[in-house]
């Protein structure tokens, strides 16, 4: 995209009022459930002193990630509310709350990533008992997400943003710049997407041998059935959900990329999928807490409880077989 040299410079009052609110007050209450949602998590997990696990950890991260993700996302609809023309053509106002946002977006999908890891590599640990994941491990996971996360979202802030001219200016979020958001977008997608896809389809192929070794063993094999059945379900809930509120922002992103028309011209369908978009990432915020707190705690003791047990009986199948 090389700018909008034909668009008129009148970049005032294109806005209805009523879609306005229409728009912006179901964003709002969206947000203020997700701060309170995750505010819970963290307070719960702090007052129970559960971080002594490293999922706890990287479940406590994913929280605050989410919460600063509904913070942003709550200051940018304030934003939109009172002056929504700057949403479309960009002002400075925007960059701080957009670099926030950026930055809270990236650290929640380098902790789902995590969290996945984390998952696939409890479940292995009987079979490469070299390796245990420690509470260490966890922090520096954090730390590294977080940092890496801090300085992709913070780009715009040092200079990589498109305030003070129209070349290759977003019309979706401006006053970023087309290429820093394929730049982010893209390899992250990516990474949002493929790897997790990659460790829960891990965990259910090791499970599934895992059933078989104990079916040839003489052993039950129902316990590991349920499991098996709860991981997959739990794991399509997890990819799902990523991908239903994070696909659309990536396709509004190469729709950016591609777009030759100026602002005035998208207006208003083009910007109220943009606005549905943050709804949908918001409602992921929402989501999060309510998978990785209620459905993997409880998968998680139940493969605990497996791996001890599967540890005892292939050892003992394996000295019968002596």
């Amino acid at each position: 995209m090389s700018g909008f040299p034909n668009c008129s410079a009148n970049h005032t009052n294109i806005w209805s009022r009523y879609l306005v609110l229409a728009l912006g007050i179901p964003q709002l209450t969206i947000n203020v459930a997700s701060v309170i949602f995750n505010c819970t998590v963290i307070f719960t997990r702090l007052a129970t002193k559960d971080l002594h696990k490293p999922i706890s950890i990287l479940f406590c991260n994913l929280a605050v990630s989410d919460l600063f993700t509904s913070f942003s996302g709550f200051w940018i609809s304030m934003l939109f509310i009172t002056n929504p023309d700057i949403t479309i053509f960009g002002s400075k106002d925007m960059l701080a709350p957009y670099a926030l946002y950026t930055t809270s977006i990236l650290s929640t999908i380098y902790n789902l990533v995590s969290i996945g890891v984390e998952r696939y590599l409890a479940v292995a640990e009987s079979m490469r008992t070299r390796f245990r994941v420690a509470r260490n491990h966890s922090i520096a996971v954090v730390f590294i997400n977080w940092v890496l996360a801090f300085f992709l979202g913070c780009l715009p802030l040092m200079g990589w943003n498109c305030l003070h001219t129209e070349k290759s200016v977003s019309v979706l979020y401006s006053p970023f710049c087309v290429h820093y958001l394929i730049f982010i977008a893209i390899p992250n997608f990516v990474v949002a997407f493929i790897i997790p896809l990659f460790t829960y389809l891990r965990i259910i192929i090791i499970l599934r041998k895992r059933k078989l070794r104990m079916k040839a063993c003489g052993q039950a094999t129902g316990t590991y059935k349920s499991a098996e059945i709860q991981v997959a379900r739990t794991s399509i809930f997890i990819w799902l959900l990523a991908l239903i509120s994070y696909a659309p922002f990536f396709a509004g992103v190469i729709f950016d990329a591609t777009n030759q028309r100026c602002h005035i011209d998208l207006y208003p369908g083009v910007y109220i999928f943009r606005n549905c978009t943050a709804m949908l990432i918001t409602i992921n915020c929402l989501g999060n807490p309510i998978i990785y707190t209620l459905k993997l705690k409880t998968l998680g003791a139940k493969l605990k409880a497996l791996k001890c047990l599967s540890i005892n009986r292939v050892r003992a199948c394996t000295i019968e077989n002596i």
